[in-house]
């Protein structure tokens, strides 16, 4: 027992030393703080500086095994993606190479049959680019001003396409302007057919943005999405032209939109195919007979 009681009065000493020295580090810190804080900022911001001097370089090489993985593995990645697009391209190359093949085949038996049917094929058209100056929008008229110039070429009938699709056709023609009917005015009628099964008909105006299929066959099949093109008729457009999309069918009204934008036209092509002139020669020419 007694040696117990030592032991526990040694070990209580023992707590209040501690206690002692550590309130003493804590003033001596706190003490220290204070000198720190009151001290010359230049002295700091010089040892600041050396020790910054000191540690960049050994940051510098540290950070250099870091640059090299780094490096690696963006050229690892840069070589990767150029082994699979270069892949992609060779798929890209046969299927090209194949088309072009299936072309000169196709080119070849074309010609062959163009001679032994003594076809000759009809001449490149002509065209000049004109300028949309004025527009007429109305309920009586859907048409265009556009500039000529002094272009000689230019005839009534010739036609006149937007976006590679045909808006109209030249109606009237007065020194270095022409007048054109577009494919909205009511008293535009084309003759079309359905790309995707032949059914013919006549696309009119109605002085609306969507013009309309007209005599159409009771039974036709013909559905929202199908492409309308020129199909030849009349000789005043040739065939295969893009017009409008088919946009909407109710009951026997077949609505189409045009596929280039009518309403903000700012150029235009006037483009002569040779066409109807040699057709209304050629039509002049029966009737005199």
């Amino acid at each position: 027992m007694p040696r117990r009681r030592i032991l526990f009065i040694r070990l209580s000493q023992f707590k209040i030393f501690l206690k002692k020295i550590l309130i003493a580090c804590v003033f001596v810190s706190a003490l220290a703080f204070m000198m720190l804080s009151k001290a010359d900022t230049y002295v700091l911001d010089k040892a600041g500086g050396t020790v910054s001097m000191i540690l960049n370089p050994i940051i510098q090489v540290m950070q250099i095994p870091a640059r090299i993985v780094y490096f690696g593995y963006e050229k690892v990645r840069d070589i990767s993606m150029v082994y699979s697009q270069n892949a992609k391209l060779k798929e890209e190359s046969k299927k090209i190479l194949v088309l072009q093949n299936r072309v000169r085949t196709l080119e070849a038996e074309n010609k062959i049959l163009a001679q032994m049917l003594e076809y000759d094929i009809l001449p490149e058209a002509s065209y000049i680019t004109a300028k949309v100056v004025a527009e007429e929008g109305d309920g009586f008229s859907h048409s265009l001003i556009v500039y000529i110039g002094d272009n000689k070429n230019v005839s009534k009938n010739q036609i006149v396409l937007g976006n590679e699709s045909v808006v109209g056709r030249i109606e009237d023609i007065n020194g270095r302007y022409a007048r054109v009917i577009l494919l909205t005015d009511i008293s535009s009628k084309i003759p079309v057919i359905v790309e995707r099964n032949r059914e013919r008909a006549i696309l009119s105006g109605d002085n609306t943005l969507y013009p309309k299929l007209l005599y159409t066959a009771l039974n036709a099949d013909i559905k929202k999405g199908d492409n309308i093109v020129t199909s030849g008729v009349a000789g005043i457009f040739p065939a295969g032209l893009p017009v409008g999309v088919v946009n909407k069918i109710v009951k026997n009204k077949i609505d189409v939109i045009p596929i280039s934008d009518i309403e903000r036209l700012e150029f235009v092509k006037i483009v002569d195919y040779g066409v109807y002139s040699d057709v209304m020669n050629f039509s002049q020419e029966i009737k005199g007979k």
